[in-house]
């Protein structure tokens, strides 16, 4: 089953919230639904960046990397930010 590790953006908040899923179209509908706690105030999100894995394990690996110091500089490199 295809799994997700994503980037959104909020201009509203000028933050970037990082995170894993089995379905992303979902996943964000949630996010700009207001469902998430932390993203809720920063609606609307965009996808700025995701990358797909074969399993949830792999995304959420990926995601936990992206949140460290090395994984938020590789963002800013190819992002922009």
């Amino acid at each position: 089953m295809t799994a997700y590790a994503y980037v959104l953006w909020s201009e509203r908040l000028q933050k970037r919230y990082i995170g894993s899923c089995r379905d992303l179209e979902i996943r964000i509908g949630e996010h700009n639904r207001g469902r998430q706690r932390f993203t809720k105030g920063g609606i609307p999100w965009v996808v700025i960046y995701k990358e797909e894995y074969s399993d949830y394990s792999s995304a959420r690996k990926r995601e936990i990397y992206l949140k460290t110091g090395q994984g938020r500089k590789y963002l800013d490199d190819i992002l922009g930010h």
